[in-house]
């Protein structure tokens, strides 16, 4: 059997729009869903999966979380 691991990673909400909102992910900007989590504000981090928030994060695990992602990309274009 194969198994399957699912990322989600972490994205500061920069604007809302009913259930929508715009998200920047390291200078990337998307349109997500936000219905799963509807109290999120805009200048909060939420895991974003598939294109939907499923959680909200605090800005100091976020930010830790964007940096160890910042340091495995440099050490994959080293090899």
């Amino acid at each position: 059997m194969t198994s399957v691991m699912c990322l989600a990673i972490p994205a500061l909400i920069t604007s809302i729009d009913g259930n929508d909102a715009e998200a920047d992910i390291e200078g990337v900007k998307r349109k997500i869903g936000i219905m799963l989590t509807p109290q999120v504000k805009v200048g909060d981090y939420v895991l974003l999966h598939t294109g939907f928030s499923i959680g909200i994060v605090n800005a100091t695990e976020a930010e830790e979380t964007l940096a160890l992602f910042r340091e495995l990309a440099e050490v994959s274009e080293i090899r």
